[in-house]
């Protein structure tokens, strides 16, 4: 069985704050799980399908959730769920929307597309922060993870 702390988190994720939040909240709950970043919804393609700089199958790890923003350039965040979810090999891993749409077609949308979360970023640092860390403290310390596979 993996380590919990071993498995990866793909954060999708344009926002350098947040991700920098992200990061903050895992050092100071202790969680050591790797994170790795794509700023759009292309890169997360690219990395998720190993195009372009993410073809070194021993440098690209199959993350173990992915935490999700919807608004992103280029391909945006409806679009990378959407073709997740329709993937074979890749429906498995559990989605997480972050996001800062609150509107009600959008959540319809997700859960539409397979999504198994749907969190609105609070605007609040402290409340963002406290979001976070029940987000990290619920998928990686209540939930059990599928097995991760290789690519």
């Amino acid at each position: 069985m993996t380590s919990r702390s071993t498995q990866p988190l793909l954060l999708i994720e344009d926002s350098d704050e947040d991700f920098e939040a992200f990061g903050r909240i895992m050092r100071q709950l202790s969680v050591l799980n790797p994170i790795h970043r794509c700023i759009d919804g292309d890169d997360a393609l690219d990395y998720l399908y190993h195009d372009g700089e993410y073809a070194d199958l021993e440098r690209v790890v199959r993350p173990a959730i992915i935490v999700l923003d919807l608004n992103l350039p280029g391909t945006d965040g409806r679009e990378v769920l959407e073709q997740i979810k329709q993937d074979e090999e890749l429906k498995i891993i559990p989605i997480v929307v972050f996001t800062t749409s609150s509107n009600p077609k959008d959540v319809e949308v997700c859960y539409r597309y397979g999504v198994n979360g749907y969190i609105i970023k609070p605007m609040d640092v402290k409340k963002l922060m406290h979001t976070i860390q029940i987000l990290i403290q619920y998928w990686f310390e209540v939930v059990i993870l599928p097995h991760r596979r290789r690519y």
